[in-house]
């Protein structure tokens, strides 16, 4: 049953004193853990503020920080735009996003430790994440540039989600992951890219509603203790 949930606009500083913003829904009852949620490319719409909710009323405190403000506050690409998002996203400096991931894990730390789930972008960023904060669990939606992790060494349990279509994760692709990270859980779906945005073409409901219950068990999992 889902718990009722309350949202607010957090302000964020990380370790280097910039400040960020953040969308965070918190869980009336008993907390499971904390959760972090990074971007695709087009900052934090409608869509990822509903993300935020849903894991909200599933018990964790759950957070989307605003890695857009590095660089123009406020910011939130049309998803009709993929090409200036792309541009925006792969500009940013990844050492001050992970600052701004973990000034957003320090704002949901509790005793049952924080996770962190990335879609598209957000999900190769991931990998560096776990590589760099303490975190529980690592999980990835579609991760796009994950060649350019694989040097990463994890300190925590990941998952990472496919779409067997998906041209930024081809098979070769998944084989390296696979290689790199032998230990992580990895599940593949009959969708491409994006198939767990409901209000994008791409969207394939079986895939998103299996993606997203194995998401929930492996958090239970890793914020059990």
């Amino acid at each position: 049953m889902s718990q009722s949930i309350t949202e607010t606009t957090e302000t964020l500083t990380a370790a280097d004193g910039f400040k960020l913003q953040g969308f965070r829904a918190r869980p009336a009852g008993a907390v499971r853990g904390g959760l972090i949620i990074l971007q695709e490319i087009f900052g934090l719409t409608d869509q990822l503020k509903g993300v935020v909710r849903s894991y909200a009323q599933d018990g964790y405190d759950t957070i989307c920080p605003c890695v857009y403000d590095r660089i123009a506050p406020g910011t939130v690409v049309p998803f009709s735009e993929a090409e200036r998002g792309r541009d925006m996203a792969y500009n940013l400096t990844m050492d001050k996003v992970i600052l701004d991931v973990a000034a957003a894990a320090a704002c949901v730390a509790n005793p049952h430790g924080v996770s962190v789930l990335g879609f598209c972008w957000g999900g190769g960023v991931i990998v560096r994440a776990a590589a760099d904060i303490e975190l529980r669990g690592a999980i990835a939606f579609y991760g796009t540039r994950l060649p350019g992790y694989l040097d990463c060494k994890p300190k925590c349990p990941l998952l990472f989600h496919f779409g067997k279509t998906d041209p930024n994760a081809t098979p070769e692709i998944m084989d390296q992951v696979h290689k790199a990270f032998p230990a992580a859980e990895t599940y593949t779906y009959d969708a491409g890219h994006a198939f767990a945005n409901e209000v994008r073409p791409a969207y394939v409901e079986s895939a998103a509603t299996l993606a997203r219950s194995r998401t929930l068990d492996f958090l239970a999992k890793v914020h059990a203790a």
